[in-house]
């Protein structure tokens, strides 16, 4: 994976959001499984690196 790859993100209440550029302050997300869930479709995981702003 390249070094300037970015993070971006639409989630306004995730403390790890810049809001005004869309994009992830962290350098890397983990993504994670729905166990409930098997669609083959983007439902079926989660960004598990979210954290409430509040």
């Amino acid at each position: 994976m390249e070094k300037n790859q970015k993070i971006n993100c639409t989630v306004t209440s995730c403390k790890y959001n810049k809001n005004q550029e869309q994009e992830c302050a962290l350098e890397q997300i983990i993504v994670t499984p729905i166990e409930t869930k098997e669609t083959k479709q983007p439902d079926e995981s989660m960004c598990s690196s979210y954290r409430n702003a509040k």
